[in-house]
């Protein structure tokens, strides 16, 4: 897969980089257990790729944004024209990058987008976090492909 569009320190391609990935319903008593991880992963460092889409996804990027360790936001259409304020500071420390395999006439995130962006976010990262992944679901369905290590936080 060809990254079309960054934007920040591409340098955080060549660290490790643990994947973060939760299906968009999840269980009441795995969303605490998903902050809990977000924060070791600030205190330790540790460089986390996700699409930060889903509502917990989003969640786990605020507590990240905190911190002072790489991040890398991983798109499922191109590049906005004007950014969020919250990644300005994070783009300037050169601790966060943008990639997209969409040019910006890709507007809208749907299903098929969601699914190639997360099987780049797979083969890109060293390991896999599963907040949790809905039985039957696509994201179930993407990870029994993948030979890489999953660890699950449910």
């Amino acid at each position: 897969m060809k990254i079309e569009q960054l934007l920040g320190n591409e340098e955080l391609l060549k660290l490790q980089k643990t994947a973060f990935l939760c299906s968009r319903k999840i269980p009441a008593s795995a969303v605490l257990k998903c902050y809990d991880w977000a924060i070791s992963q600030r205190e330790t460092g540790n460089c986390v790729i996700s699409g930060f889409h889903s509502q917990i996804e989003k969640d786990v990027l605020h507590y990240l944004l905190k911190g002072q360790q790489p991040i890398i936001l991983a798109l499922a259409r191109g590049l906005k024209e004007k950014l969020e304020p919250e990644f300005e500071k994070p783009l300037e420390q050169g601790r966060l990058l943008i990639i997209s395999l969409f040019d910006k006439t890709t507007k809208r995130v749907t299903e098929q987008t969601a699914e190639l962006r997360n099987k780049m976010m797979i083969e890109l990262a060293d390991t896999i976090i599963v907040g949790c992944a809905s039985a039957g679901g696509q994201l179930e369905k993407l990870l029994a492909m993948t030979n890489k290590p999953i660890n699950k936080i449910t």
